[in-house]
């Protein structure tokens, strides 16, 4: 192009056009892409900035995913303790079912024949002096030789045994399981138990046993509660801590101390028939629930604190979050209406470039006029 020579205003209209086109591509790409800086060549101080803030708030949004599962985990431990709360209320009223059963004694009589009895000694040694007689109660077994005792000797010997009262009352013995509980008799050795009539076994009272039973089972539910109270392999009633992070580096977070609420944890444990056997038994017992209620309450303050500043925080990070993601747009996105006007200018400024053009193209072509 170099070797044509054309005319200055051909030149100069030629050159309009040149830089209305290249407005006109810078234009067409911002309307095209929606930014107005989309490379360092357009403007690197606002390039680089605008990609500090865009990762930064990339970064963030991908700590939030980790923010919502600890949202998660504290849920999944708050609902895990107000389950285990229904579950030790439950123990509690089973407690308490067990202080209104009023124990009635397991009585029974044996009536000893006068022919079996020593009338100068008053001793049953007379029937077999080597038999053994067995009596089994609540499970324990304590066997007593007959021996050389005296009727009321033997009594006194049976009345030794734990759980087991004896008395005579003429001929006839007396005996009552107080805590009405079964009792087994039998004769290991000879039939001194057959020939006084207490042979088989003797359940007529009433106890507590079978609340004893539910109560044990209720303690198994609630270790398994606190086993089951786990979110994404976190689990803060079995003793896992659980940190939730608020910042790329990690300067700013929250570590929540996980706490072992299983039955022992709470100071629960499976109780005996012992336990529930008097009144006194039972109420140490609802006072160590009445504490476990108590503890589960403190902790499930402690954890709602906890998701309140956990849930505080991922509202925070959202919006820092839209405020990175407009100052990045600030400084790089285009405005369309803006782009979409300078469009129409250009498109006209061209026309009328080329009409330019034309007219000064027309000027130079007149000198053929004079040929």
């Amino acid at each position: 192009m170099g070797d044509i020579a054309i005319s200055s205003a051909v030149r100069e209209n030629l050159s309009s056009l040149q830089s209305t086109a290249d407005l006109l591509s810078q234009t067409t790409n911002r309307l095209s892409t929606g930014l107005k800086v989309s490379s360092p060549i357009d403007n690197p101080t606002a390039f680089f900035t605008a990609q500090g803030l865009s990762n930064r708030a990339s970064d963030l949004a991908t700590l939030q995913d980790d923010v919502g599962l600890s949202i998660e985990t504290l849920n999944a431990a708050s609902a895990g303790i107000d389950s285990l709360s229904t579950l030790v209320e439950q123990a509690k009223s089973t407690a308490n079912s067990a202080l209104n059963t009023k124990i009635t004694a397991n009585d029974f009589t044996a009536s000893v024949a006068v022919s079996d009895i020593d009338q100068e000694l008053q001793s049953i040694a007379a029937i077999t002096s080597t038999d053994v007689f067995t009596v089994s109660v609540d499970g324990t077994t304590t066997s007593v030789t007959v021996g050389s005792l005296t009727f009321s000797e033997f009594a006194s010997t049976l009345n030794a045994i734990t759980g087991l009262s004896a008395s005579i009352s003429g001929t006839s013995l007396n005996l009552s399981a107080a805590s009405g509980r079964s009792v087994e008799i039998a004769s290991s050795t000879g039939s001194v138990a057959t020939d006084i009539g207490l042979v088989g076994t003797f359940d007529n009272g009433t106890n507590r046993d079978s609340l004893v039973t539910d109560y044990n089972n209720l303690l198994d539910q609630i270790d398994q509660l606190s086993t089951d109270s786990s979110f994404n392999g976190v689990n803060l009633l079995n003793g896992n801590d659980l940190t939730a992070k608020f910042n790329e580096d990690g300067s700013s977070s929250l570590t929540i101390t996980g706490v072992t609420f299983n039955a022992a944890g709470l100071g629960l444990s499976d109780t005996s028939t012992t336990a529930f056997g008097t009144d006194a038994g039972i109420k140490a017992v609802t006072s160590k629930l009445d504490a476990a209620v108590n503890k589960l309450r403190t902790q499930s303050s402690s954890f709602g604190n906890n998701l309140a500043v956990v849930e505080n925080r991922q509202n925070f990070t959202n919006s820092l979050i839209s405020v990175l993601e407009r100052g990045a747009g600030g400084l790089t996105l285009a405005d369309t209406n803006v782009e979409g006007a300078n469009l129409l200018a250009l498109q006209t400024r061209q026309s009328l470039g080329t009409t330019a053009l034309s007219l000064s193209a027309q000027a130079d072509r007149s000198v053929l006029s004079f040929l």
